[in-house]
């Protein structure tokens, strides 16, 4: 489980987003960051049990930074309202498919994973891999555990495209899955669900349900 002062920190900054409150209530976010990568080290040891190739990684290369970036954005907020930590094999800038935890009150956390937005070639091993294999893609994401956790991939406009890939026909078996941008799967997690004590055991079982997912994904990059 979470600290309930870390999620009432998150709540707190959201409605404060400026550097003259957050250098007030910097103990504040000193323990809450804490907290959270505390609960990320746990989350990695079981992790490792069932995916060997988290084995090297350490929680403070897992979790991102609290200050955003706004150089180029409309939003000039300085701080995410969340804290979030991607564990992938090399750590959370690697190009493989990995598992993330999203902490965001007010509904938003969520736990899954796999490949976010990939580069046009990573993109097009990963189609080629669906299409070749089509009926081993199927087999995971129609498993009973993976349904009943994730339901499916993501599918959205953000992360699918409108019409089929270069080199692919619209009347191909795999065309819902080859116009994917993004290869992902999330299960929500409530507010409730923050400071429950089965809180690192429903994230760990999450991530376990998507591990075969991962292998297929990182099979193609690789």
């Amino acid at each position: 489980m979470l600290q309930t002062s870390t999620v009432d920190f998150l709540k707190t900054l959201s409605k404060n987003n400026n550097k003259q409150w957050f250098d007030a209530h910097r103990k504040d976010y000193d323990s809450a960051k804490a907290d959270f990568e505390n609960f990320i080290g746990r989350l990695l040891k079981k992790a490792v049990l069932f995916d060997k190739d988290l084995s090297e990684l350490e929680a403070k290369k897992c979790t991102f930074r609290i200050n955003r970036d706004i150089r180029f954005a409309k939003d000039k907020t300085p701080y995410k309202t969340n804290m979030g930590a991607s564990l992938n094999r090399g750590g959370k800038k690697s190009v493989f498919a990995g598992y993330y935890f999203h902490l965001e009150p007010g509904g938003k956390s969520f736990a899954g994973g796999g490949l976010w937005m990939p580069e046009a070639e990573t993109l097009k091993k990963i189609r080629q891999e669906v299409d070749y294999n089509l009926e081993e893609f199927k087999n995971i994401i129609d498993n009973k555990t993976f349904k009943k956790i994730y339901n499916s991939l993501e599918i959205s406009k953000e992360t699918s495209l409108s019409s089929a890939p270069r080199g692919y026909e619209k009347d191909n078996p795999a065309f819902e899955w080859l116009k994917l941008k993004s290869f992902i799967a999330t299960q929500p997690l409530s507010d409730k669900d923050l400071i429950s004590k089965e809180l690192e055991g429903t994230i760990t079982e999450t991530f376990k349900a998507l591990k075969p997912l991962l292998d297929f994904l990182n099979r193609a990059i690789d």
